[in-house]
């Protein structure tokens, strides 16, 4: 939303702060920006969240809301591989079990757990239910903390936001150490540094919307991008200023808007010379690229990058193979 009158904003904020009609519900595409821009940790999204859900404004179709309510119940369905003291978080994605491999993961990749018991629901954020989050996330913490371990590497920004940002948000109790993929791949990295063989290409990288909710963590991009000789372009839709994949506007304002958009994102990209466009988020990829790749760019998720630059071969390509393979790489059993 841009508002050109400061003053109008002030008065449609009010009016959401009020609980009252305001058109910010209305016109909200849930890409969770404010929770950035908001310098004084308010939480503003989380409040139109609310609100939205309050007055039954549903940012999506209601029967996607409702089969995404049913199809992440937890029913005592999940995988747990030999946990120790630190352990891989695949929340319920089970197609980031295809990255999970080669040196970085050598010493980790069989501590690792999945499944509904874990999920940890901050997609609900997209389809205004904070009332489902605030249900379960107690729960899925409790859940987590009960297999033993002391620190829980998020291979997704919505698990590390859901313990960083939610739950804080909420009062709700973490009594293990959340650690963003991202930082773990940057120290692993460092660790294997003479092995790293610089790529000397550039890349745009495409941030998904749950970086939003800890935008801390977005310095390890430049800092991984350094170790392995990978130049961020600088465009226009990235950091503060960056485009979600817009498949939930998509489902919630049409065709027209999402596909606007990420023509904008793509073709900013190709504007700046991009070899590959990095990819964070699965749900993202399975947005963006294929466009991406009719643009004349390479997708490829973050962690296969760093694969490269180690002279491995990067993992399957995502959409990735799920559930069976998971099970065994984690040497797990379906519960």
């Amino acid at each position: 939303m841009d508002f050109k009158d400061k003053d109008k904003a002030k008065k449609e904020w009010q009016k959401v702060i009020n609980g009252e009609d305001s058109y910010v519900l209305e016109a909200c595409t849930t890409c969770y920006a404010c929770e950035e821009y908001c310098p004084f940790g308010n939480h503003p999204f989380y409040l139109i969240v609310e609100q939205q859900e309050e007055k039954g404004i549903v940012p999506a179709p209601r029967p996607i809301v409702t089969m995404w309510i049913n199809q992440c119940q937890p029913v005592g369905r999940f995988m747990v591989g030999k946990v120790e003291e630190r352990a891989l978080s695949y929340c319920f994605l089970p197609q980031l079990n295809a990255l999970v491999g080669g040196k970085l993961f050598e010493n980790i990749a069989h501590s690792s757990f999945f499944g509904q018991e874990f999920f940890c629901n901050v997609v609900y954020l997209h389809y205004a239910k904070m009332s489902v989050i605030k249900d379960r996330l107690s729960k899925v913490i409790e859940n987590i903390a009960g297999l033993g371990m002391k620190e829980v590497i998020c291979l997704h920004d919505e698990c590390y936001g859901a313990f960083t940002s939610l739950a804080p948000a909420y009062g709700i109790e973490v009594p293990f150490k959340p650690i963003h993929y991202y930082e773990f791949l940057y120290n692993r990295l460092k660790e294997l540094q003479d092995e790293i063989k610089p790529l000397n290409v550039k890349a745009a990288y495409q941030r998904n919307c749950s970086a939003r909710l800890s935008p801390q963590m977005d310095h390890f991009v430049d800092d991984i991008f350094r170790l392995i000789g990978v130049e961020r372009v600088q465009r226009e839709y990235d950091r503060e200023n960056g485009l979600c994949c817009a498949e939930i506007i998509r489902m919630a304002k049409g065709p027209a808007m999402a596909d606007d958009l990420q023509k904008k994102n793509v073709d900013d990209m190709v504007k700046f010379g991009a070899k590959y466009c990095v990819f964070n988020c699965p749900a993202c990829y399975d947005s963006l690229a294929e466009k991406v790749a009719k643009a004349g760019m390479d997708p490829i998720h973050m962690i296969d990058l760093c694969r490269l630059a180690l002279g491995e071969e990067r993992g399957q390509k995502l959409p990735l193979e799920g559930m069976p393979a998971l099970q065994v790489a984690m040497e797990g059993k379906t519960v």
